[in-house]
Order: structure tokens, then sequence, then C-alpha cells
């Protein structure tokens, strides 16, 4: 029998009991539609107790449409992103942002996922020519894509060079929660505070059945936003449901006491899989993602058991996500099975 949880994906994990049992708190009665309920005007206050009373919150249904709508209400058909390679914007979502902005993005290859002013540097070229697209928008991905943070300082960098040239920068905040607890900062200190302009608000992959947020640190870049969620066919009727989960998450700090489980076991699992001499670590494990270099011929004989992705197939690298519900015998047993394959 295949064990109850992988390690595939924090998306593939349940809904965390206190956000169901806000969800079903949220059922009773009538309530009015498209956000002007109690639950969202709840679930607002939070963000603005975490982020700043000046804060303008959108909340949505996903991550890709948080992402899109915070480009969009940045750019014009003419702009670029500037983005790491392994972006979700740029690897995941479909040519979604690039469908809903009309823009193009530039993708930078980097060594750990993170960007830096020097390889930003590169791709800031032809401005003021028309015969080139314009960058207005850095994105960067806060846990990236490859496990890794951005330390304080370099997202500080990111941001001077930006805002010397009158650009933005975004971030892509799915594993925000992760992030800032790998980090010990609070979520503020861990956007605004370092001079993010706009946040994309991931509440899924914290323990929502699916909530997420874009969040504007300058009101004035936010004036569309009302009517971009509206087009982009992110304006919930039912809203109350999603806003629900928010303050379920900000409540006690559960958002927190959720990133720093899944942190732990990921240490955890680097732990054990270290010490199998076959296994390989290829990033460093700084959130809740594991990336590993195992024997090509294992990674079927992996998957008949444990379900989880393949980041990249030429080079035999896998990845394996922990969640807020993954426990220690599920990593204990996980690893063992791990070394008895790989040594097979």
């Amino acid at each position: 029998m295949k064990p109850a949880r992988s390690f595939a994906s924090d998306n593939n994990a349940g809904i965390h009991p206190q956000v169901l049992k806000a969800i079903a708190e949220a059922n009773y009665g009538h309530s009015i539609g498209y956000g002007d309920d109690e639950y969202t005007q709840s679930a607002v206050r939070k963000f603005k107790q975490h982020f700043g009373s000046d804060t303008e919150v959108f909340i949505v249904f996903n991550g890709t449409a948080a992402n899109c709508l915070s480009l969009k209400a940045l750019t014009d058909s003419y702009h670029a992103v500037i983005c790491s390679e392994t972006a979700h914007i740029y690897t995941d979502e479909c040519g979604a942002p690039e469908r809903f902005t009309g823009c193009k993005l530039i993708p930078i290859p980097t060594r750990d996922g993170k960007l830096t002013v020097e390889l930003v540097g590169h791709a800031y070229h032809g401005i003021g020519d028309q015969h080139h697209v314009q960058p207005p928008v850095i994105s960067i991905t806060h846990a990236t894509e490859t496990g890794t943070v951005y330390k304080p300082a370099e997202i500080k960098a990111l941001a001077r060079f930006a805002h010397e040239r009158g650009m933005f920068l975004h971030m892509d905040g799915a594993r925000i929660a992760t992030a800032a607890a790998s980090l010990g900062q609070t979520l503020r200190q861990a956007t605004r505070d370092l001079g993010v302009d706009v946040l994309s608000f991931g509440g899924t992959k914290n323990g929502a059945m699916g909530a997420e947020a874009v969040l504007f640190f300058d009101k004035a870049l936010s004036t569309n936003l009302l009517y971009l969620r509206k087009q982009g066919m992110q304006l919930a009727s039912k809203m109350r449901f999603i806003s629900a989960q928010f303050n379920a998450l900000f409540t006690d700090d559960l958002w927190l006491q959720n990133a720093q489980h899944a942190n732990r076991m990921a240490r955890l699992l680097q732990k054990y899989v270290s010490a199998i001499p076959q296994v390989k670590l290829v990033y460093r494990v700084e959130a809740n993602g594991v990336f590993a270099k195992v024997p090509r011929q294992a990674i079927a004989k992996l998957k008949r058991r444990y379900f989880f992705y393949v980041w990249n197939e030429q080079q035999s690298i896998v990845r394996w996500m922990c969640s807020f519900d993954t426990k220690e015998q599920d990593v204990k047993q996980f690893a063992k099975f791990v070394a008895e394959t790989v040594k097979g």
C-alpha cells in the first residue's frame, strides 16, 4: 500500500483542521458576496496588521492569478519582466503571464534560483530604444523554486537596483511563509521592509484549501486592480470562504507554526538522506524542499511507492517537498525506503 502522505508537493497536502473549521463556520447563514462580507473585512484587517495599515489587499483564487494580476498592474504590452529561468511564472504557468499582460518574460539562468543585481544588470538594456521591450519589473520568488531563500540584503539590493531605475520589485510569495520562518522574520520584514512593491501572497501551500492574495504597498499601483481582478475572472462571488482561510492562518500565528513545521521536516529529511552515499543534495535546504541527485535506475522504483517530481531528468535530480502535515515517521520511512532502493 502507498503511504498516506507523499513528498511531491505542499499542494498535495490536506487542509489544516483549523482552516477547515473556519470554512465550516463561514457557512452559517447568508453573507454579502464579492468581498463585501465580514469575513473578508476581517481578513483584510489581519493583512494590514501584518504588512501595514496602508496595504491594499485583493483576494484571489490561485497563485497563477496572483502573479498575473500583480504583473498586469505594473506593465503595459511593450514591457518585459526580468525573472529567474526557474521562476514559476516562466516554467509552470503555461504562458499565462505573457498572455494576460502582453509582456515578454526575460528568464535569467541562476545558480540556485536566486537573482542578483549582477545577473539582472545583464538583462537591463535597450532602455528607450523603440526596437526593444522595456523592463519595468523584476520578479523574484521567495522561497525560490529550488528551495533556497533570499537573504534580506539580497532583496534590498535588487529593490535598490529597481527603484533607482524607476522599476518595480514583484515577489512571488507562494511560499513566503516558509521563507520568513526560515529567516526568523515577520511577513513584513521579509517583504515590504526590504523594498518589495507588490507581493503575490500564498496561503494554499501553507495549509489552506485555496487562498491567495495580491498585496500592494503603494496604493497608486493598485488603481485598476478592482477591474483587472474581475476581468481576470478572479472575483469570487462567495469570497468569504477564501477569506475565512486567511483568518484562520493569521489567528495565533498558525501560518508560522505550519511553515516552521514544514521546514523542520525538510531539515530532518536532509539529515537522513545525506547519510545515504548514493544520494547527493544539489541545493541548500533552507525552506521546505529537498533537491537530490539519485541513481537514475532508482527513480522509477521509488515512484512506484511514493509520488514526487523529477526536477531535472537529464541530471537525475528529484524534488522532495515537506508540508504542514508531514510527520517525522513519514520522513523516517521515506528515507529508509530511499536508502534500500538506491542500494538495490
